[in-house]
């Protein structure tokens, strides 16, 4: 058995909030979008990942998604989000990269609504 990848489903009270994190700060690309539907949702990815957002108030407001993202160079992406604006969405518990007793390298980026833990072996 062979799977491809992994394309979860996220929930926002206003979609439109959930583009400043996924699109402007992490640099995932909007690959299709039906924003003004009775059920507005939209597809982002970035290279191989991919996510299906979807504004339902009542969903958002039970779920608070925490997802990981490893990179090989968690000092670049740290730079980016820190330099390109976005220090506002930096976790407030892990806002700095930390050497975790695990072995990683972490920071985290929350808007809200989703959790990014940034995640360097």
């Amino acid at each position: 058995m062979k799977f491809e990848k992994l394309v979860p489903s996220v929930f926002y009270v206003d979609i439109q909030k959930s583009l400043r994190l996924f699109v402007d700060c992490l640099e995932f690309e909007i690959r299709h979008e039906e924003f003004h539907s009775d059920a507005p949702y939209c597809v982002v990815g970035r290279d191989e990942l991919g996510v299906l957002i979807f504004q339902n108030k009542t969903y958002a407001e039970k779920d608070y998604p925490e997802f990981r993202l490893v990179t090989k160079n968690i000092e670049l992406v740290y730079t980016k989000v820190v330099n390109g604006g976005f220090s506002d969405l930096l976790h407030p518990n892990l806002n700095k990269i930390t050497l975790r007793p695990w072995g990683a390298k972490e920071f985290a980026i929350f808007d809200g609504q989703v959790c990014f833990i940034l995640q360097e072996w």
